[in-house]
């Protein structure tokens, strides 16, 4: 199922589940909003169409951040005059995850159906998980190559200095 919808001045199609980032919309974080200017629905090859919008038909989201774009460059030039302006632009975004689709009254919303599976499933024991993280170190491994280590490194000092050179010197 999908809508296309109108956010903002600007259409979206839209399904539920998916993040769509529209323009900066004046409201707070985890707010849930009802966009009403509903243009065209399809759920199982049935298409319903608006004119222009679908009566008592809603999309819902939520808003889960407010961000900002990508920097845009504007650069005007004007040959053999000298003229050349560079301007940088940032567009301010608020990330909205569709949660419904649907007449008023009638959505389901996907966040209910979540907390729902949240409590059947059960919990790991924290402490089992701890135990068995402290058994598999071996401290006494690690002692016992340092000491392979030592001997090697008295060898190498043993070594015999080389002979030195005598000089004549002519008088």
């Amino acid at each position: 199922m999908y809508a296309i919808v109108e956010i903002a001045g600007q259409q979206f199609k839209v399904e539920e589940g998916k993040k769509i980032f529209v323009h900066r919309l004046e409201t707070e974080k985890d707010t849930i909003l009802e966009f009403d200017r509903v243009l065209l629905v399809e759920d199982n090859d049935k298409i319903l169409v608006g004119e222009p919008t679908i009566e008592n038909f809603i999309v819902e989201g939520k808003v889960l951040d407010h961000v900002r774009g990508d920097k845009v460059i504007v650069f005007k030039k004007k040959k053999k005059k000298g003229y050349r302006v560079k301007n940088g632009h940032r567009q301010n975004f608020s990330e909205v995850e569709i949660i419904g689709i649907g007449e008023k009254g009638t959505i389901v919303r996907k966040e209910s159906v979540k907390k729902e599976k949240a409590k059947k499933a059960p919990e790991p024991e924290v402490a089992e998980v701890a135990e068995t993280r402290t058994r598999e170190k071996k401290p006494a491994a690690k002692a016992a190559v340092k000491k392979e280590a030592a001997p090697k490194a008295k060898k190498t000092a043993e070594k015999k200095p080389a002979a030195k050179k005598v000089s004549k010197k002519k008088e």
